[in-house]
């Protein structure tokens, strides 16, 4: 073989390639026409959130993202009570002892509920004031 052939198999790819972007076409898109936007309802909040109240807020949310600690906070916060000793979730939720301290403990840290202990055992109790932040930063402006 001459060296001319081993140039041109040797980047015959490269040409191919150069072919097909040479034929591509360009076609345009149709531009779609934005309708303008009517206001529904009353807005979610009169003011927007400030970073602080933004960090708490995304933390007590974050919390509250796993099925196993909104049944904790749910069965916690309805209690009789007011309080729901820790060894007393375990079979509601059908998780094990561990499991549940380690929810219960995300669950204190994002200030969603609070922990004293009594002898051996930890009660918990629900944060009025967070939850009803949470109620709040859901809600209708004006509730």
């Amino acid at each position: 073989m001459s060296v001319d052939v081993l140039i041109v198999a040797r980047y015959i790819d490269l040409c191919q390639w150069l072919k097909e972007c040479m034929v591509t076409t360009v076609r345009e898109l149709p531009v779609s026409i934005q309708r303008s936007v009517e206001a529904c309802c009353m807005p979610l909040r009169a003011t927007a959130l400030g970073e602080a109240d933004a960090a708490v807020l995304a933390r007590r949310f974050a919390a509250l993202a796993d099925p196993v600690r909104l049944r904790l906070l749910s069965l916690i916060a309805t209690s009789e009570d007011g309080a729901v000793c820790a060894c007393d979730l375990v079979v509601p939720v059908g998780k094990s002892q561990p499991t549940v301290s380690h929810h219960l403990k995300v669950l204190r840290e994002a200030g969603l509920v609070t922990g004293e202990k009594r002898g051996t055992n930890v009660w918990y109790a629900a944060v009025p004031a967070a939850l009803e932040d949470l109620r709040v930063a859901l809600g209708p402006a004006g509730t």
